[in-house]
């Protein structure tokens, strides 16, 4: 059930996005494992003078943030193996690497509402305590 949001600074193919997108729902998939079909990603495409980034990189252009909401609960090698493989599939998308950040905001299951109740006392479907 985690909510995540992809911010990138250019626009893609339409085929490009989908890609970018279905890399980070599968590492969260492999690292969380959430079912494959819990899938809620949103990727924004940003002009480049409302998203600033260090004139470092060797892509700037490139840059993606990507924010996750979830559950609190998830071990900490849960999290690196998440980050990982957000990192890693990006990669091989044509992201640096050095151009991904993650940013995971964790939310205790009561503070978060799911079908009209709070997520804790709903049945998910899946384990936070991975």
């Amino acid at each position: 059930m985690p909510a995540v949001v992809v911010e990138v600074r250019r626009a893609y193919a339409p085929e490009h996005e989908r890609a970018i997108m279905d890399a980070v729902h599968a590492a969260l998939v492999d690292a969380f494992r959430i079912p494959a079909d819990d899938r809620d990603v949103r990727l924004v495409v940003h002009e480049p003078h409302r998203f600033a980034c260090s004139p470092a990189l060797s892509h700037p252009e490139l840059r993606t943030i990507v924010t996750i909401d979830c559950f609190a609960g998830r071990s900490p090698s849960a999290k690196r193996s998440l980050y990982a493989g957000i990192a890693d599939r990006l990669e091989a998308l044509g992201i640096p690497r050095d151009h991904v950040s993650t940013i995971l905001h964790e939310v205790e299951p009561e503070n978060w509402g799911a079908r009209g109740r709070a997520a804790g006392d709903v049945d998910l479907g899946f384990q936070i305590d991975v």
